[in-house]
């Protein structure tokens, strides 16, 4: 049931041809590409975002109410 000939990869390889057209490959493979680009540069913007989020932040007392 696993083993896949020749005929049967060919006969895949023009369904996927016919459903996405020659040019549509590449320009998919591209898509995926800058997708994990992407992925990445978010998980490396999160990575320092923290750092600026913890910093202290003062809170000065209002001197109008202690008098």
């Amino acid at each position: 049931m696993g083993n896949l000939g020749i005929w049967q990869l060919l006969i895949i390889l023009a369904i996927v041809v016919l459903l996405f057209g020659r040019g549509k490959i590449p320009e998919l493979m591209g898509d995926v590409a800058k997708g994990i680009r992407s992925f990445k540069k978010g998980i490396a913007d999160e990575d320092e975002k923290p750092s600026d989020s913890n910093k202290t932040v003062e809170h000065k007392a209002d001197e109008t109410k202690q008098g």
